[in-house]
């Protein structure tokens, strides 16, 4: 009965989504006050209704009930509670499910908090949240519907996918679609402000929130896929450049872009052209994000499903949205012109150069994550394109980008002087210098790239610090105290960014590496450190049978930690997966896999040492935590008042 009374939340959503999409619109049109007052309670309706139904379909996997078919192929009665709730989300139809329960959690929280919006305005974004979220809706309920029963239910269930039985990817899928999601609200005020013909700093300001939190949570959830794949899949990395994790990391590039594009329409009025396509491209980078991983046109861990008539659902989704989207902003040219000028050099010219360094970087991602495709529908070719190819095209933006970095942060507004900046920086610059000289003189024999990465990450992280002393000038330490949030929020991801490049240049750079066949009781020497593999043995666990290792880590003698990598089998799904043992440290992971028997005795066992690796993700931390300091600062707390509510904008023509 629960079931299907969700099943009937759903379909009722779907109703009130067409309400809340057409009725607001021709409101605000019409400038009928009534009717543009229909789009908060349609709002808050669908995110109940929605959550209702979510809550159902999540009743269904925690009971077991095996009548559901999609509880029959994503779990059993013998698996933990925790991958019971978390199955919900793995598979296809529950996570487009999470997908529109999130949306319409940014719709409601736009009613909730939009109090400050001009009615017509607010009227317009919750119209074009309803009309995506209908758009989702009908996917779901036409090509993807989780609540379908069995005709003959079996007595247990197939088992959620090995690989997702994890805490770290448990929740990965939630922050990540907080971020894809979160990316709506930036592309329906985009939608609305250039519907009503008027985009200026209150706009700057109202969209800078939604789009910094989407922002924070995308970097939670690419860091948590990041560090599940290093430690779930055995393999020993971070980053594979799969279609999949590009898939992420695109949105997340444009929104950093629409970050730092937004604060120029916000202080000067400036880049409104920019700051409303980067809107609608973000978005756009989220959908294709979700035909990537649903349409069956790349196979990856990572893929939810292969099924190409759902991918034409949702090709048709993103076309409609972006097409319409791209038309309404070609239509509006006009409206977007910009009243503030700058100089050549200034803060907004070093802004215009980070938008472009992203831009171009998450093109770069674009082309090499479809090309193969492209190559194998027009020229019948099947092509590769792995890291390499993203390490070489990619990874010079980048360095561009860290580099130009603390200059521009530090840039005045409207009319710069270079050398004052720079003579600020010395120190920054010196100290940079000098750890490229120190990391190159004590490492022998390796690439350019450890020192060079350490050197970028030092004048990120340096001169993020001297931002903000800068900020203080001639007055007290104490001033320091009472500065914006903002200000702190900006110096903490940039110096975040600057941790993650001295982990990545650590890790590729100084990794030591062994792989072989061990015997019990055999032991290694790399990287200084002894590995013993002291015993195997057969573990039974609660839905898996493992093969787990007993390695002793130890170093001049001194015991540092027991490791226990495991080969795990899980007999209902007929798959294996890798527990990787990793002992963690400040400086380095020790990091050990166990494998298969050989047939002349022993294990197939790799070993490696991976230096900085932590600091991969204890610089996303660092970033998230500077995006939450900038959201938690007063101006986006309180009511934008640049704008009076009272106007009501330029209705469409």
């Amino acid at each position: 009965m629960v079931t299907e009374l969700g099943h009937f939340a759903l379909i009722l959503a779907l109703f009130v989504a067409l309400i809340q999409t057409i009725v607001p619109l021709v409101g605000a049109h019409k400038r009928w006050p009534g009717w543009m007052a229909v789009a908060e309670p349609a709002a808050n309706a669908q995110f109940l209704l929605v959550a209702f139904s979510f809550a159902a379909l999540t009743h269904a996997f925690v009971t077991s009930d095996f009548t559901l078919r999609l509880v029959v192929e994503n779990s059993h009665s013998l698996k933990p509670m925790l991958y019971k709730v978390t199955g919900v989300w793995g598979n296809h139809e529950g996570s487009m499910l999470l997908w529109i329960l999130i949306l319409a959690l940014f719709g409601a929280s736009a009613a909730w908090f939009g109090g400050a919006l001009p009615p017509a305005l607010r009227a317009r974004v919750l119209a074009v949240q309803g009309g995506i979220g209908l758009a989702f809706m009908a996917f779901l309920l036409f090509t993807s519907n989780p609540f379908l029963r069995m005709a003959m239910p079996p007595l247990d269930g197939r088992d959620l996918n090995p690989l997702l039985q994890d805490p770290g990817l448990a929740f990965h899928p939630p922050f990540l679609y907080l971020g894809y999601v979160g990316l709506s609200m930036a592309f329906s005020f985009a939608v609305a402000a250039l519907i009503e013909g008027r985009v200026d700093a209150a706009w700057g300001r109202w969209v800078r929130p939604w789009t910094l939190a989407a922002w924070i949570f995308l970097t939670i959830g690419i860091a948590l896929g990041s560090w599940w794949a290093y430690y779930e899949l055995g393999w020993g990395g971070f980053w594979f450049w799969d279609p999949v994790e590009n898939a992420s990391f695109m949105p997340w590039l444009i929104a950093a872009a629409l970050l730092h594009s937004a604060i120029v329409v916000e202080k000067r009025e400036s880049l409104k052209s920019w700051t409303i396509l980067l809107a609608i491209v973000a978005f756009g980078f989220s959908l294709i994000g979700a035909f990537i991983t649903r349409s069956g046109i790349i196979t990856s861990v990572h893929a939810f499903a292969t099924d190409p008539e759902r991918g034409v659902f949702l090709l048709a989704i993103t076309a409609l949205f972006m097409g319409g989207a791209l038309t309404l902003f070609a239509a509006r040219a006009e409206v977007l012109s910009s009243k503030g000028v700058f100089a050549m050099l200034s803060r907004e010219s070093l802004l215009v150069l980070n938008n472009i360094l992203l831009a171009v970087a998450a093109f770069v991602v674009f082309v090499g994550t479809i090309w193969p495709l492209v190559s194998e529908l027009l020229f019948d070719r099947k092509l590769s394109v792995g890291e390499p190819f993203f390490n070489l095209a990619f990874t010079p933006f980048f360095v561009a980008l860290g580099a130009a970095l603390p200059i521009g942060a530090m840039m005045p507004w409207k009319r710069a002087k270079a050398g004052r900046v720079l003579r600020k920086l010395v120190p920054a610059a010196v100290l940079a210098i000098a750890v490229l000289a120190l990391v190159y003189a004590l490492q022998t024999g390796r690439s350019a790239l450890g020192p060079v990465g350490l050197m970028l990450a030092t004048w990120l992280v340096v001169g993020a610090l001297t931002d903000l002393w800068a900020r203080k000038g001639n007055s007290p330490l104490s001033r320091l105290l009472r500065l914006q949030r903002s200000d702190y929020g900006r110096v903490i991801a940039h110096a975040g960014l600057g941790v993650t490049i001295a982990g990545i240049a650590g890790l590729l750079a100084w990794q030591s590496e062994d792989i072989r066949v061990m015997q019990e009781g055999e032991s290694l020497t790399l990287a200084g450190y002894d590995i013993t593999l002291q015993s195997v043995e057969r573990v039974q666990g609660p839905n898996y049978i493992s093969t787990t290792g007993q390695v002793l880590l130890s170093k001049n003698g001194q015991d540092i930690a027991t490791l226990t990598p495991e080969k795990r089998f899980y007999p209902v799904a007929r798959m294996p997966t890798t527990e990787a043992g990793i002992d963690n440290g400040f400086l380095r992971d020790v990091y050990v896999v166990i494998g298969d028997p050989q047939d002349g005795g022993g294990w197939a066992f790799r070993s490696y040492v991976k230096p900085l690796a932590n600091w991969i993700w204890g610089g996303a931390i660092l970033m998230a935590l500077g995006g939450a300091f900038s959201l938690s600062d007063r101006r986006y707390r309180v009511a934008a008042g640049a704008r009076k509510t009272n106007l009501q904008g330029v209705p469409a023509e």
